[in-house]
């Protein structure tokens, strides 16, 4: 039982069993043992692959389309480029110099600043951004963002990794779905004495048989409304990509990856990574309380859009075989069908009244 298991046992035998999105934050964010808070888990040395790691043309195509927002937006001084949740840093170093190439005073006059929690991601993003050029600014979250600038910022696969609550039809109706003590004094999941409104869940909830799950993650609507208020309080615009489904329905989708393969969620806290597909519609909602139009796409469609091919085609037209081959790999990744194209989805919002592209 490593140290973190053996700490939320305790906590179980203090306290009860702890919802699921308390279990998640405990094995994510606890500051002793927690996954991002201690670790590299990215690229083939770690747990999992972004896309950032795949190819840098993931983020070039990022870099123009933050170009062309900044130019929609009227070509503002002083914009506030962020990312948030930027892993090792690579997708921030693609974007940073593909916005050099294409309006060099731009990059000259801002900076970029990363918001991130862990201080072990944020030493691992300073290595991989020393020669970038330019100025790079660290922030633990969104409200220390400088106010009155138009922002534009970007999140890749933040959502998915952001807790989220489940609850499972029993017999006695919907509880929320826990985490406690088994018979043999192992973890294992429960139905705890909370409730939620059917009226808050898809309509298939009232015919569900005992055992569905549905899940809900209202830090992640609550943290994509703040980001929405910002922008449409001071202008700029936003772009999220993650894993998910455009349309809530019911089912469990809290996963465990660990060396590249799935585990069980409950088998390695804090060594494992554990995300949820993310419910773009629920967020959707967040961007309309804020006053601002969303807008949803596949990956594929939206990376296929900006120029990928293009792009891919200019960066094998000089190179052999091998790097052809190369190039037209991680296409196939990045916007197959098949790969992330589907599964991944875009989410993007901006002024109201600017006609960005890439979407529509």
């Amino acid at each position: 039982m490593n140290s973190l298991k053996a700490r939320i046992v305790r906590q179980i035998l203090i306290d009860g069993p702890m919802p699921v999105s308390t279990y998640m934050a405990l094995c994510l964010f606890d500051s002793e043992y927690g996954y991002y808070m201690t670790r590299d888990p990215f690229g083939r040395s770690g747990d999992f692959t972004t896309a950032p790691e795949i190819s840098q043309m993931f983020g070039e195509l990022i870099g123009a389309w933050l170009v062309l927002a900044w130019r929609a937006l009227g070509r503002p001084a002083q914009p506030v480029f962020a990312e948030i949740g930027p892993g090792r840093g690579t997708l921030a170093k693609d974007v940073a110099r593909t916005i050099d190439r294409l309006e060099p005073d731009l990059r000259a006059a801002s900076s970029f600043t990363l918001i991130e929690v862990s201080p072990a991601l944020a030493r691992r993003q300073a290595e991989t951004l020393q020669a970038a050029g330019g100025v790079f600014n660290w922030i633990n979250g969104i409200e220390e963002l400088p106010r009155g600038r138009p922002l534009l910022i970007v999140g890749n696969e933040l959502f998915d990794a952001v807790p989220v609550r489940q609850f499972v039809k029993t017999p006695s109706g919907w509880r929320e779905r826990c985490v406690g003590l088994g018979d043999d004094g192992d973890l294992a999941f429960l139905a705890g004495p909370g409730t939620l409104d059917t009226e808050m869940m898809p309509p298939e909830a009232s015919t569900a048989k005992d055992g569905a799950i549905f899940e809900v993650a209202p830090a992640r609507e609550a943290l994509l409304q703040t980001i929405a208020e910002r922008i449409a309080e001071d202008g700029g615009a936003a772009l999220f990509f993650d894993y998910g489904h455009l349309q809530a329905g019911l089912g469990d989708t809290l996963q465990a990856v660990l060396k590249h393969a799935y585990d069980e969620p409950l088998a390695h806290p804090g060594e494992a990574d554990l995300t949820s597909h993310v419910d773009f519609a629920a967020l959707a909602e967040s961007v309309h309380r804020a006053g601002l139009t969303p807008w949803m796409t596949p990956q594929g469609r939206f990376l296929l859009g900006m120029g990928l091919l293009e792009r891919a085609g200019r960066l094998g037209a000089t190179g052999d075989a091998d790097i052809q081959a190369r190039l037209s790999g991680e296409v196939e990744r990045l916007a197959g069908p098949e790969a992330m194209g589907e599964l991944f989805k875009v989410l993007a919002f901006w002024t109201a009244g600017t006609a960005v592209p890439g979407f529509g």
